[in-house]
């Protein structure tokens, strides 16, 4: 899905959630070549000319999110979590760490020992970034944006860039750290089941954009 397309949607999914019109969604996607810049980002993040960007097939565009610059291709899922998030859970630091443990889990998943570095949000093999998170949390506490995990994608993207605003640091896949080739459908229903089961919901499958969500019954995560 282009990036600007999973922008509106977010936005669309954020209004009706706010209006009660929707049940917390996780969207689970991949986007074509693209370069975001965060609400911090610095522009001399980004290491391409507007000439070289356009010759490598690579949109830029601002975005929402906090954080610095990050890029997104195939290969990398995608996940942007559309939550009301309820009295306990207004902490906006809490709900980056929920989304760093749902995604070590899902490396475990994987075989791929994924952690914490103090200091710098993500998960990171060693001293690579394995998945870069960067959200937003608008009124009545409705969260959307969220995070990106290299599955098996082309990393030579990410050479446009430095990546999150930090030097020196490098990223990897979970294909690069196992030598496999994980499928993106795979790592994407391993990946709503942990982030279902930190946030303490369960998970209700919908393929269809089309498809009409009714607010369920309890605490439901769609995907």
């Amino acid at each position: 899905m282009p990036y600007a397309e999973a922008v509106a949607l977010q936005e669309a999914l954020v209004d009706t959630r706010r209006r009660g019109e929707a049940p917390d969604t996780l969207l689970l996607l991949e986007h074509p070549p693209v370069i975001t810049l965060g609400r911090s980002a610095h522009r001399g993040n980004v290491l391409a000319d507007d000439v070289r960007l356009e010759e490598l097939g690579i949109e830029i565009h601002e975005s929402g999110r906090g954080g610095d610059v990050t890029y997104h291709g195939p290969g990398q899922l995608v996940g942007y979590p559309i939550l009301a998030l309820v009295e306990g859970r207004r902490d906006a630091h809490a709900y980056l760490r929920d989304l760093e443990e749902a995604l070590i889990l899902t490396a475990a998943d994987f075989g791929v020992r994924g952690r914490r570095i103090p200091g710098l949000t993500g998960v990171w093999v060693g001293d690579r970034k394995l998945a870069a998170i960067g959200v937003r949390i608008g009124a009545g506490w409705i969260t959307s944006h969220g995070f990106a995990l290299n599955v098996a994608g082309d990393l030579s993207g990410f050479e446009t860039i430095v990546p999150c605003g930090l030097e020196g640091r490098r990223v990897t896949s979970l294909a690069e750290t196992t030598g496999g080739r994980p499928a993106i459908p795979a790592v994407a229903a391993a990946a709503a089941a942990r982030v279902a089961q930190v946030l303490g919901y369960s998970a209700v499958s919908s393929r269809s954009r089309s498809e009409r969500l009714a607010i369920p019954e309890g605490d439901k995560l769609s995907s």
